[in-house]
């Protein structure tokens, strides 16, 4: 009998070491994890950490350094989690990102109790193939996939870096793993804008020099039907670019006494709704076009008076522009809509013999602020934000909305207008297609996949799906980060971006996650080799080759 060789037996020993070194096991502890509900803004959210915490305690290195484990505030109530492996001897430190909240499961209908119990899903859904897409029961049918709220978006990106740091620990590699995990992705990403300050701290505290910001986010198909395998170098931008229109009000019996804000905001909509001027193209990929994510009258009851108040929000993507260069087409794009919608107010006007009420006009939500102040001063400004940011009814969206409204209703001489503003979230969009060390990554994963999986592995330039990268490796020197600060109702108070920490957190992003499909779907799925075979070995290579670098 031939001798086993040093190498195999040294492998077998840090085998027998590892908790999750095997597919099953990262498997077993993939259906653990996401059996910890944790939709976003409820309490399985605000106790999900400390549950990863109590797993990483049971590893020897962080039961050696306890100082290295820990929770830290982002906000209502709700934390998020560091994990720090450092070799003593290297500085090369690799962020390893992921966020635990997810999405509600309402669309499972009778099967919600166990949208959090993917072995025991998967087995029910068999009864029930027949009412699924033909994508999906196909998918079934293979035994490839596991479906379950959380299980591709995105506890499966947690849990391959939970492998991977206890890997590293055992093993004692010559790097630095950061694994930091955070609420509130898929809303107003809390957990990422309030990380942002202490990843500063602990480049400081700890003299670690951040190499690469390695998400986990899982390959989002490109159309219906797509299995191609994606790595991404940068994250697309998001902007939400809103407005209230405020009209004149009247009664139903005199409809010319007045102008309604829905008669006004058909005009902007109409122009904002697949605008090409907000599309951006870069390295050949295109963002889709604006659409209205939200059209409302702010009127809270039925009445004959008209309605004189309304509101709306358009969602834009971003590549290379910021808040500033946004805002000034949505500035042009009203104009251009008040115009419209004066002539032909006007007109119906002259036709009924009746004087108009006024002119619609553009205002933009910073020259509304400044005219409040010097017409009622701070204290005024101050009082009215305070009491619409203490309803706790009301998101940063909604509470952006009315602080404009209760503006103007003190202001009713600027109307009627169309007040331009920003409202939460806001994702800058990163791209690191032309740093090396990316490219070096890309170049391994292409080549790795191809000779060792059979896998085709392609680029992606902008991650789709919008992802907590942006708050990384953000340039703006134009400062056009201004014009979002000073257009935000909420800035400062509910909602912040910490731009200047933002600025230090130099260096390339980078997204490896696993394959699924159909995020925030009830037939939301992972693909089993993909997460628990190929992607945690090529992700532990790729890491290699950057400790060899």
């Amino acid at each position: 009998m031939e001798p086993v060789p040093m190498s195999l037996v040294k492998e077998l020993l840090v085998m027998n070491q590892l908790k999750w070194g095997t597919p099953a096991a990262l498997r077993e502890l993939l259906c653990e994890v996401v059996s910890w509900k944790s939709m976003t803004l409820t309490e399985g959210e605000r106790l999900f950490p400390s549950k990863v915490q109590g797993k990483l305690q049971e590893l020897t290195y962080f039961q050696e350094n306890s100082s290295h484990l820990g929770l830290h505030d982002a906000d209502l109530g709700r934390r998020f989690l560091t994990a720090l492996y450092q070799h003593p001897k290297a500085e090369k430190t690799i962020v390893l990102i992921s966020h635990f909240d997810v999405v509600n499961t309402e669309e499972y209908g009778d099967l919600e109790e166990f949208a959090f119990q993917p072995e025991i899903l998967t087995k029910l859904l068999h009864g029930k193939k027949n009412e699924l897409p033909e994508d999906a029961r196909r998918d079934l049918e293979s035994g490839d996939y596991l479906f379950g709220r959380g299980t591709m978006d995105m506890k499966m990106g947690l849990v391959m870096h939970m492998g991977l740091i206890e890997k590293a620990s055992v093993e004692q590699w010559p790097i630095n793993l950061l694994l930091l995990t955070v609420p509130d992705e898929e809303v107003n990403s809390a957990g990422m804008r309030a990380a942002v300050s202490k990843l500063v701290e602990m480049k400081e505290k700890h003299d670690l020099h951040y190499t690469l910001f390695l998400n986990g986010e899982p390959v989002f198909t490109q159309q219906p039907g797509d299995t191609q395998y994606y790595v991404y170098s940068g994250s697309i931008g998001k902007i939400m670019p809103s407005a209230l229109f405020y009209g004149k009000e009247t009664h139903v019996g005199e409809p010319l006494g007045g102008i309604t804000a829905p008669f006004i905001a058909s005009f902007l909509t109409q122009r904002m709704e697949w605008n090409t001027s907000f599309q951006e193209t870069d390295l050949g990929e295109t963002t889709p076009l604006p659409v209205t994510l939200q059209l409302k009258d702010l009127k809270m009851e039925y009445s004959v008076q008209t309605p004189y108040r309304a509101a709306a929000l358009y969602n834009v993507f971003l590549m290379k522009r910021n808040a500033a260069e946004v805002m000034d087409i949505f500035e042009k794009i009203a104009v251009d809509a008040v115009l419209a919608c004066n002539e032909v107010y006007n007109k119906i006007c002259t036709e009924q013999g009746v004087v108009p009420v006024g002119q619609v006009k553009v205002i933009r939500y910073e020259d509304l602020l400044k005219h409040a102040l010097d017409k009622f001063g701070s204290d005024f400004l101050e009082s009215t934000k305070a009491t619409i940011l203490a309803n706790d009814a009301w998101d940063d969206r909604e509470k952006s909305l009315r602080i404009a409204d209760t503006l103007m209703i003190q202001c009713q001489e600027l109307a009627p207008a169309i007040v331009l503003l920003y409202a939460p979230p806001y994702y800058p969009a990163v791209n690191s297609s032309d740093n090396e060390l990316v490219e070096q990554c890309i170049d391994f994963a292409k080549k790795y996949g191809h000779e060792t999986f059979n896998l085709s592995v392609e680029q992606i330039h902008y991650f789709n799906g919008i992802s907590d990268l942006s708050y990384f490796n953000y340039v703006d020197e134009e400062e056009g980060w201004t014009t979002f600060q000073s257009n935000t109702p909420v800035w400062g108070e509910s909602y912040s971006i910490p731009f200047d920490d933002m600025k230090q957190l130099q260096a390339p992003v980078l997204n490896i996650g696993p394959f699924g499909k159909d995020a925030h779907k009830r037939t939301e799925r992972l693909h089993t080799k993909s997460a628990f075979e190929i992607v945690p070995v090529l992700v532990e290579e790729m890491v290699r080759m950057v400790m060899g670098k």
